[in-house]
């Protein structure tokens, strides 16, 4: 994608997913590079869709298994929370898809909402034992974020919203996307991955800057 003009705009994409618990341990250094990215590139953030749909419960092997990835992102990226009563006090899904359609239904509303929206369901996940795959934590996300309920109830059920979830995966995988968070730039048309550094912006701005 590029500007009209003589010189085309370089794109930054930025792939994730709400309940991605490593994107969560990225939000730190992504804010930090987003400050300081040059104006000339535009941020695009594409909704990964970690997992289908589901309402079975997670197997418990599982749920020790991702138990264990927050311990490792904790040794990984100093000062990242988490609130290990999610496991205990929720019945967890392996089913992110609905996250990532709330994340489309309150942009919707204000380009705004897609980082807040984003930002509140990983705050209910790893720090206040919400279920995000359960709709009912949604609708009170949205409520609470002062978005119009009833819109987003009707979004987030519609198929407007599903289909704009399926046509970005596909633009992840597209971009070669395949593990969250991602970073794919596009420099007039030529596309690189970038390097992921969960604890420093500097070596990934200096990336970005050398490609642009």
């Amino acid at each position: 994608m590029g500007s009209e003009g003589r010189q085309a705009t370089s794109v930054l994409y930025y792939v994730h997913d709400p309940m991605c618990s490593w994107c969560w341990g990225f939000a730190p250094v992504l804010a930090q590079l987003l400050q300081r990215l040059p104006a000339e590139i535009r941020v695009m953030r594409l909704l990964g869709g970690l997992a289908v749909d589901s309402d079975q419960p997670m197997p418990v092997e599982l749920q020790r298994t991702i138990e264990a990835t927050w311990q490792r992102i904790q040794e990984r990226i100093p000062g990242t929370q988490f609130n290990y009563d999610f496991w205990r006090q929720c019945a967890p899904r392996r089913s992110t898809w609905p996250a990532c359609r709330a994340v489309i239904a309150a942009r919707a509303q204000g380009d705004e909402f897609d980082e807040r929206m984003t930002r509140a369901i990983q705050l209910a996940y790893y720090t206040q034992a919400r279920n995000p795959s359960d709709e009912h934590t949604l609708l009170e996300l949205a409520d609470e974020l002062g978005l119009d309920s009833n819109a987003f109830a009707a979004a987030l059920a519609g198929k407007a919203v599903q289909q704009q979830l399926l046509e970005e995966i596909e633009r992840a995988r597209q971009l070669h996307a395949t593990g969250f968070p991602s970073l794919v730039l596009d420099a007039a048309g030529s596309i690189w991955p970038i390097a992921v550094d969960y604890n420093d912006s500097v070596p990934v701005l200096e990336m970005i800057n050398g490609l642009r």
